[in-house]
């Protein structure tokens, strides 16, 4: 008797041959959804409308849209829903676009909120005035807080946010560079030093880090000098120190900047000085200096609170470097 394939219907010695087309069956019914240039063309038509209904939506000008880039709508639309999440319609916001451009204009500064994870939540319009970018550009920076700071600063912002997370409407400030335009950085030799200045905030109860908001003042600060740039003696002081930072000896011009004569100080301890949120930062540039780890003139820099005598704090940009058994440090004051 002969056996016939169920597939072809030949004699069974004949069936193996069927095979390679039956695999070809198999593996055709197996992609059906298989990519052709017709179908990529169609996901990226889809992905354009999407983007465009989105930038559509934008609470900005024609114009601004027509210049906005996919990326640069994407990070907006971003923005907006963190500010959504934060400030639902229901919650009147403390700050949002609703301030007019005559009242950030009489700011020192402009305005940041960040959430509590450090996503950017909102930055003021007049943020150009100070960083020579718009919102937008900045926002091509990243979407965190660290992303628009210049230099090795991110682990210190990040235990004094973190310290201000733990504690809600505790203030703290620090001074960073941040990211700033190609004409401004030709134009002031490098990018900008400001004061951020804010607390945390718990928007809705029961507190949560989903409703609580870092609200913040950026302020300048004047620019340091640049390598090689003559620093106004002026606004210069310096110092030295034994190896553990116990003053040696001190410019008379302390008393312009500080308020101290120079013979209150020799035998005190720089760390005497020192705003408490700064002192892990100067202790940093402290081990740095003695121990000769640090590379690059910007090795032995950071911008540090120091007391004056009348109890005030005064803001300094503190090069340091060691000779020998001393450390000396030359500190412009920023205003």
């Amino acid at each position: 008797m002969t056996i016939f394939c169920s597939h072809c219907h030949r004699p069974l010695q004949a069936e193996m041959s069927c095979l390679p087309k039956r695999a070809k069956q198999a593996s055709s019914a197996s992609r059906p959804f298989r990519s052709t240039k017709s179908a990529s063309k169609a996901r990226r038509d889809q992905i354009n409308a999407e983007l465009q209904a989105l930038r559509s939506l934008l609470p900005i000008s024609a114009q601004e849209k027509e210049r906005l880039s996919y990326l640069h709508t994407m990070a907006l639309v971003c923005l907006r829903l963190r500010g959504a999440q934060l400030f639902p319609p229901g919650l009147a916001p403390p700050v949002g676009p609703a301030l007019g451009t005559e009242l950030l204009s009489l700011l020192p500064g402009f305005l940041l909120v960040l959430s509590a994870d450090s996503k950017l939540v909102y930055i003021s319009e007049n943020v150009a005035q100070v960083l020579g970018l718009s919102v937008v550009e900045l926002l091509a920076q990243g979407d965190t807080v660290f992303d628009i700071l210049d230099g090795q600063v991110g682990e210190d912002v990040q235990k004094k946010l973190l310290l201000a997370l733990e504690d809600p409407g505790r203030e703290v400030t620090f001074v960073s560079e941040m990211r700033t335009s190609k004409a401004f950085r030709l134009q002031h030799g490098g990018n900008r030093v400001v004061a951020v200045c804010g607390r945390f905030v718990a928007l809705r109860w029961p507190p949560s880090p989903s409703t609580t908001a870092f609200l913040a003042l950026c302020t300048p600060v004047v620019q340091s000098p640049t390598d090689g740039e003559a620093a106004s003696q002026d606004d210069i002081l310096q110092s030295m120190h034994l190896l553990d930072m116990t003053f040696i000896d001190v410019t008379e011009s302390v008393t312009y900047h500080l308020g101290f004569h120079r013979e209150e100080l020799v035998g005190q301890s720089w760390y005497s000085l020192l705003h408490p949120e700064d002192a892990d930062l100067a202790a940093a540039q402290h081990r740095a200096v003695a121990l000769g780890a640090g590379a690059g003139p910007a090795a032995g820099t950071a911008v540090l609170r120091v007391l004056r005598k009348d109890r005030a704090w005064t803001w300094l940009r503190v090069w340091a470097q060691r000779d020998g058994g001393c450390i000396t440090c030359t500190c412009r004051c920023l205003r």
